[in-house]
Order: structure tokens, then C-alpha cells, then sequence
């Protein structure tokens, strides 16, 4: 008898036609039974982000072959959500795989991102999850380098699993060679963010956000470090979010509220 094959969920943030969420089609089927959720859109940014004041909307449509593939009006999240409700109606799938990202999500990015809290979600719903990023924000990216560690990847996770309530943020550099795979932490940056303020012809202000990569971290285990030695980077990450260490030093304190 034929070993069933997986069923992979496939998400994205940057929208159902992006280059990335191709690359990750065809990664994928190789693996699989896959199935598309994927905004109609960019929502790149939205972070964790649902949909809550206006109606829904997921229509099938027909873009790949053999995959089943459907639009969605809300957010990555809401893909997930709809997906797992709607689409697999309640039967989980085996893996939930995010991106191809145009545009790195490592260190503080993480929780900006569309494409990793999609993953998140994933992993609310006790789906094992991994997001997928890459340092190209060009929309006819080459992600010729990024393949066969997609697919390697993906496929340690079906086999092996991954502990309740984690999930995996890969990034990989853009280089004409990747050297191979870091496990890595999220490293401690910022963005030092500043408003641009023009005036439309109104003469109102608007504002563009722009600003600088505020990195404040040289380790040498980090997924900044990793992606600037030409690696690609994996940091276990988690939605608990509880600052565990931090406990102790409250126990300590006096509450006297009378």
C-alpha cells in the first residue's frame, strides 16, 4: 500500500501571485498534497493582524496545476484561520509553510511580519509551521539558492516534528552561494524609525515611515550574523510570549493594595 502523502497548507503574505508563493508551490509538491490560502493581495507588515469588521471573503481559483488554491480578502492570519475552518474543515494539515517572503524577517522583524505570523497561527493550531524568507524585495526575485534548503527543510519538519507551541523562522541571504545552515537566536535590534512629512495638494501633512536597522548585537549566534557570513538562518521561535525569567523578580515584590 502507496505511503500517504502529506498535506501542506501553503500561506504567504506579498499576495496569491508573488514570485515567492510560486517557488514555494513547486518546493512543496514535490513533498505533498498542497493547498493554497494566500491573501488576494500584498499585506505585507499586517503582523498578527485579523479581520473583524467587515465580511470574508475566500474564492477558489485555478492558477497551478494540481493544487487546490484559494484567494482570501483578509489577512495571512485570517488565511490560516480560514483554511484550518473552511478549506480543511477541521482536519489540520500535516504542515503549514509561509513565504517565500520578498524581504528578510529576521531579528524584531518577526513580529512584524505577515509571513511569519501566518506561521504562527499555524502553530496555534498545534500545525508544525515554518516561515520563509529571503533578502530580495524584488518582485521577479531569483530563488534559485533558496530551493533545495526550502524543501530540505520542510522535509525535516515532517519527519522529526517540532515541540508543541514552536515553529521555525528561516532566512536566507542573498549571495551567489549559500554556505550552508546556521541555528541561530534572534538577534537584539531595532528599527530607528522616522516620519517623512510631505503636504498634499491640499496643503495637509501625510507621512512615509522610513528609517535605519538599529542593530545592538555582535554576537556571533545570531541571525543577523548568520545572513551576513552568507548562511541561511533557522531561529525556533514561540507565541508564548511570557517574559519567564521576569517571574521570580515579581514574586519578590510587595503588592499592599488596600
Amino acid at each position: 500500500m502507496a505511503k500517504k502523502k502529506p498535506s501542506i497548507l501553503v500561506v504567504n503574505d506579498d499576495g496569491i501571485t508573488a514570485k515567492g508563493i510560486k517557488v514555494l508551490i513547486e518546493e512543496m509538491q514535490q513533498l505533498g498534497d498542497v493547498t493554497i490560502v494566500a491573501p488576494e493581495g500584498p499585506q505585507s507588515g499586517t503582523g498578527h493582524a485579523i479581520t473583524i469588521g467587515k465580511p470574508l471573503r475566500i474564492d477558489q481559483i485555478h492558477i497551478y496545476p494540481d493544487t487546490l488554491m484559494y484567494k482570501c480578502s483578509g489577512t495571512p492570519v485570517d488565511c490560516v484561520k480560514l483554511a484550518v475552518n473552511k478549506v480543511f474543515k477541521g482536519r489540520k494539515p500535516d504542515i503549514c509553510v509561509s513565504g517565500i517572503n520578498h524581504g528578510l524577517n529576521n531579528s524584531i522583524n518577526v513580529l512584524y511580519s505577515g509571513t511569519m505570523s501566518a506561521a504562527v497561527e499555524g502553530a496555534i493550531e498545534s500545525i508544525p509551521s515554518i516561515g520563509f524568507s529571503y533578502d530580495d524585495f524584488d518582485a521577479d526575485a531569483d530563488f534559485s539558492n533558496c530551493r533545495p534548503y526550502v524543501r530540505e527543510i520542510t522535509r525535516q519538519v515532517l519527519e522529526n516534528g517540532l515541540p508543541k507551541g514552536a515553529l521555525l523562522n528561516v532566512n536566507f541571504p542573498n549571495v551567489p552561494e549559500i554556505k550552508g545552515i546556521k541555528i541561530c537566536r534572534q538577534a537584539d535590534a531595532k528599527w530607528a524609525e522616522e516620519f517623512d512629512e510631505r503636504t498634499d495638494p491640499y496643503n495637509r501633512s501625510y507621512y512615509w515611515l522610513t528609517g535605519i536597522f538599529d542593530l545592538r548585537d555582535r554576537g556571533e549566534d545570531t541571525d543577523v550574523w548568520a545572513l551576513q557570513q552568507g548562511f541561511a538562518s533557522i531561529v525556533p521561535v514561540q507565541f508564548d510570549m511570557t517574559a519567564h525569567h521576569v517571574i521570580p523578580q515579581l514574586n519578590a515584590w510587595s503588592f499592599d493594595v488596600k
